[in-house]
Order: C-alpha cells, then structure tokens, then sequence
C-alpha cells in the first residue's frame, strides 16, 4: 500500500471546508518573539518546528493564490514554556509591529494555526469558544508527522473515532489485549461509566479547534 504524502490543501480543506474568502494566520513560539523580523529565527536550527510553520504552512498557504484565501498572516508570541499554559497578550508581525491578540488580530481572522514548541490547544480552544474563529494546532511538527499523522484523510479518522466512542461512552471498563517481542500484555481500564469524548480532526462549527495529528478517544 502507498504511504500517504502530506498535502497541505487538502489537509486543510478536509478539517475546515471551503477556504476561499477565509482570513488565515499562523502562529509560532519564540523566545525572543521580535526575531520574527527579517525572519531572523529561520537562521537557528533550535526553531525548526517554527521554520517548518513559515516555509510549509505560511509560504505555502500564500503560493495557493487559487484558493481564494482573503489575507494569510504570520505571528509570533513569547515562548510560554509549557503545553497549554495562558497564552500572552500580545503577538509581533513580521514587522515587528507589537499587537494585542485578542484586540487586534483574532477579530479579523476565520482560521488559526498555531505551529511551535508547546501545545497551545487549551488556551486556544477557550479562546475560539468565545470568539467563533475555528483552528487547529500541531506542536512538535516535525517530517515524520507531516507525512504519518498529517497526511491521512480525517473524514475517515472522525467516522472511526465516532465508532470507538459509541462503543466506549458509559462503559464501566475497557481490555485490550497485545503483543510486544512475543509476550502477550493485557491492559484493564476502569472507565467507570463515563462519557467518551473524541478528537478526530473536524472543525465545522464557529469555535471547533482541532489537536492534530487526531484521531483518539478519550475521557475528561
């Protein structure tokens, strides 16, 4: 079987739909967030996640011009030494130009990626829920994501993950059973009757934000 090859438009048309008339902005981590001018952070190997979201998210987004995208912007913000920790307020253009990010720049924008070191999904989740922009956010992207993780087709991994989750949702536990280098293992999950919730990459409604690659189920 042919191993999928990642493909930036499709992977964003399969999670958010129609992009044409879409305003879209990427966003990167940074310990000094003001080397984004002059694109000065492409020039150190310890941001290769960051250069990966410029040469293959921004700059490929920006040589689509038949998707009819309405704006592709590009932003950096502090580094915040952790997953899911608050965002800060405020985000530097390539400019340099210091803006507010929930007073400046979400307002204008339909679509996020957030691409850096850490996780931004949590902050920006609660975020989106209030604002109604939709995104996703892919941390820690490196080439053996983009063409595993990023490369399948999510409609097939949503129609899977609703299937676990039905078969999960209120389920008092859970067994798997699997072999490592020949040895048989067991695993038992108390799930105790919980909801199954699930992640699987689509974002159709104002507010969804996708944790990608996708594709578990899991119980909060």
């Amino acid at each position: 079987m042919k191993k999928p090859e990642f493909n930036l438009v499709r992977l964003l048309e399969t999670v958010f739909g129609e992009l044409k008339g879409k305003r879209v902005a990427v966003f990167i981590d940074l310990e000094k967030p003001r080397d984004i001018v002059d694109l000065k952070f492409l020039k150190n190997p310890r941001w290769a996640v960051q250069t990966r979201a410029y040469a293959i998210f921004y700059q490929g987004l920006k040589a689509q011009p038949k998707l009819g995208l309405e704006s592709v912007g590009f932003y950096s913000y502090q580094l915040t030494g952790g997953s899911n920790l608050d965002l800060p307020r405020t985000v530097f253009d390539l400019e340099g130009n210091e803006l507010g990010l929930q007073d400046d720049v979400l307002p204008k924008l339909d679509l996020v990626l957030y691409i850096g070191t850490y996780s931004a999904t949590a902050p920006v989740t609660a975020i989106a829920k209030k604002m109604g922009f939709r995104g996703a956010t892919m941390h820690g992207v490196n080439e053996a994501i983009l063409n595993s993780g990023l490369a399948v087709d999510y409609r097939t991994v949503s129609r899977k993950a609703e299937a676990f989750r039905k078969a999960l949702t209120r389920s008092n536990s859970a067994d798997i059973e699997f072999e490592r280098r020949r040895k048989k293992f067991s695993l038992h999950i108390d799930l105790a009757g919980q909801e199954a919730q699930k992640s699987h990459g689509l974002c159709p409604q104002p507010g969804d934000i996708a944790n990608l690659p996708a594709g578990e189920v899991y119980f909060v």
